[in-house]
């Protein structure tokens, strides 16, 4: 057996414990009963324990020396690519702190979950004191004499960095608040109104999940806390939640995650339980969720759709006509939570979160200090006060699971999605029509052929470039915000 093809064979085994792990992780949001939370956690570290050490063994040094790069097509240099980078990665961290991470962030969930439900976020900064010492620790064995943060970030964005993203951001946000300031100067679409069963909420869903291409004989659809979609390949499961009043969070919820598990069910299946085998990085998975729920799920041609299914589902939505249930979709209105902003405002609450973790993975920010410096920031940038901390600090549960660094790659995600909406208008004739009778077999299958069935085959960036044709930049997507809210509020 060559090295290349043990590395392979050994890489296989330590994707399919990875894959193991990522189970325990979504039954702890789904259900575990609350009991056993310190118990998981111990569960979760010796899993993690026993990965580092995987992909931390000698062997896996010896079995890179060894392979020629130059030999391999360019399937296996890619998954050399990625194995020494991980590899890379991984030895500078030791294998007691990695275990400690996943022990810790295990019984965060539960603290956190805690915290929020009671308003209390001095109930949950111990833990996330600890955490944010945990990730510090962690990015300074990564990144040596460079931005911790840097080191962090490039853990979900490959090639990504603290002061590229900014660059971004500063070219993202005068524009966005311009736009926000103009759309708000303007009366406020009514919103659906009534009572909404939630079981027919998730009936909907459902349909709703199969009708974005979601297939459910390889998946399931749970209820959680916080939605996220989870796993790769034959098992890719999401979840989603409801509100008696709020039929939206719940449905756009379930097409924001179907984006990100139908990324995961699309790859080519020879990647399975390989580098290669799932989504190359996290911003090139949420341009995959948010092209599914906005530039497709919130278009006025689906919503032409969507409005008879919630009308046969729900009957009176409390709304006039179609014209008004496509503005309530799209309404622009003050609010405090991340996941149900508006496209408008959505990346001004990530600048938030980017600059606060940032500064407290540089420790400039402490813990002890973070619930004023949110609040301050938000009133800065939203023009009114946090109100409680579920919808403020204590709203997201990223943090609790240890993932700074993730926040920024959700604009980088809308960033790509508006450079994929571009490229997919040009390419697929009839698009609002295929979308106005439910059809997004030709949307959908244009992202599985430039995107989805790559898996990790091409760098993040790479991907985008070759799918669109042009060189990712923020102008697509500033220019399809421009006009559909121009017409939506007669700009």
């Amino acid at each position: 057996m060559s090295a290349y093809d043990a590395l392979m064979t050994y890489q296989r085994q330590t994707e399919a414990l990875a894959q193991v792990a990522g189970r325990l992780g979504w039954d702890q949001e789904t259900m575990m009963p609350p009991g056993a939370a310190a118990q998981r956690g111990e569960e979760l570290g010796a899993m993690e324990e026993m990965l580092h050490a995987r992909r931390t063994a000698p062997e896996v040094g010896q079995w890179l020396a060894a392979v020629e790069d130059a030999t391999l097509d360019a399937v296996g240099q890619a998954q050399m690519r990625h194995i020494r980078r991980n590899y890379e990665r991984a030895v500078r961290v030791p294998g007691a702190l990695a275990a400690r991470i996943a022990r810790t962030t295990s019984v965060a969930f539960g603290t956190w979950a805690r915290a929020r439900e009671a308003e209390d976020f001095a109930a949950f900064a111990p833990v996330l004191a600890e955490i944010v010492a945990l990730r510090r620790e962690e990015a300074a064995h990564i990144a040596g004499e460079t931005d911790p943060y840097d080191a962090l970030l490039q853990g979900y964005e490959p090639g990504a960095t603290g002061d590229g993203v900014a660059a971004l951001f500063d070219d993202l946000r005068p524009g966005l608040v311009a736009l926000r300031a103009a759309v708000l100067d303007r009366p406020a679409p009514e919103p659906v109104s009534g009572s909404f069963d939630p079981a027919l909420q998730m009936a909907l869903s459902r349909r709703l999940a199969e009708v974005f291409g979601y297939d459910v004989t390889r998946g399931r659809i749970d209820k959680a806390v916080h939605p996220f979609s989870s796993g790769s390949g034959s098992d890719v499961r999401i979840t989603t939640r409801t509100a008696e009043d709020d039929p939206f969070n719940c449905l756009y919820s379930t097409i924001h995650e179907v984006g990100h598990a139908c990324y995961e069910q699309g790859i080519e299946a020879a990647y399975a339980l390989s580098p290669l085998g799932q989504g190359v990085s996290l911003g090139v998975h949420e341009s995959q969720s948010r092209i599914y729920e906005n530039q497709l799920g919130r278009s006025r041609a689906f919503c032409h759709w969507l409005y008879g299914q919630m009308r046969d589902a729900f009957g009176d939505l409390g709304v006039a006509d179609e014209k008004a249930f496509y503005k309530a979709v799209n309404r622009v209105q003050r609010g405090f939570i991340r996941t149900e902003a508006d496209e408008v405002q959505y990346n001004l609450h990530i600048m938030l979160r980017f600059d606060l973790e940032r500064d407290m993975a540089r420790g400039t920010l402490e813990v002890a200090d973070l619930e004023e410096a949110w609040n301050a920031r938000f009133a800065q940038d939203f023009g009114y006060s946090v109100d409680k901390p579920s919808n403020g600090v204590l709203q997201d549960v990223h943090w609790a699971a240890g993932l700074l660094g993730y926040f920024p790659t959700y604009a980088l995600g809308n960033v790509y999605a508006g450079c994929l909406y571009r490229a997919l208008q040009d390419d697929v004739a009839g698009l609002d029509d295929q979308l106005a009778q439910g059809d997004l077999s030709g949307a959908t299958s244009w992202l599985h052929a430039r995107v989805q069935r790559h898996g990790g085959l091409y760098e993040p960036r790479a991907v985008i470039e070759q799918a669109c044709g042009f060189t990712p930049s923020e102008a697509p997507l500033l220019a399809y915000l421009e006009q559909k809210f121009a017409d939506l509020y007669d700009l």
